[in-house]
């Protein structure tokens, strides 16, 4: 092939990337509190495996363990669940939903709220078909590592936002302390 056909090859290939809205992703600027961090996670283990890889990414240090001046992440809710969407005329499930909820938040080294808690919910939709029940494990599979990773992305964009405007974490933070109850206390 000549050199001209190939570097138009090339030229009209990342034409089309680009035109098609395809960006490579960029590693997040995460707050200057969370250069080390330390991600305490409940639920899906893969979940806390891609936040560790996206953060270490973004040129944070996760650590193994929390202590001063290691900023917290806490994944307390990474739950997914199945959800029936329509029945077929003989009775059989015909559509599932999968839905991933997650709650998050961030405390940096001396346990001031950088992110208050914080809930997530994302879905995804597919059709179950009776026949083919080896295929349709695979295809909730694919759809849960899909949410998971769709899931460290909003993650990561919601930790980014708190890096870019620290004042409105910390109004929020004042807003919930004026708002929560005094503690109740009697006497007999």
């Amino acid at each position: 092939m000549s050199r001209v056909f190939k570097a138009s090859l090339l030229l009209l290939s990342t034409l089309t990337l680009g035109a098609c809205g395809f960006h490579l992703r960029q590693s997040v600027a995460l707050p200057p509190a969370m250069q080390h961090v330390h991600i305490t996670a409940s639920g899906d283990p893969n979940l806390q495996r891609g936040l560790e890889r996206a953060l270490a990414s973004s040129g944070a240090t996760v650590e193994e363990h929390a202590g001063a001046d290691i900023a917290e992440l806490n994944i307390p809710v990474a739950a997914f669940t199945t959800d029936t969407l329509t029945v077929s005329g003989q009775a059989r499930v015909t559509e599932y939903t999968v839905r991933y909820q997650v709650q998050f938040e961030v405390h940096d080294g001396a346990g001031q709220p950088l992110v208050q808690r914080q809930r997530i919910d994302m879905a995804r939709e597919f059709s179950y078909d009776a026949t083919n029940t080896i295929g349709t494990t695979a295809q909730v599979d694919a759809i849960h590592s899909s949410l998971n990773d769709d899931m460290v992305q909003a993650i990561l964009f919601r930790l980014q936002a708190a890096g870019r405007h620290p004042e409105q974490t910390a109004a929020q933070a004042a807003q919930a302390a004026e708002s929560a109850p005094a503690p109740a206390s009697s006497v007999h």
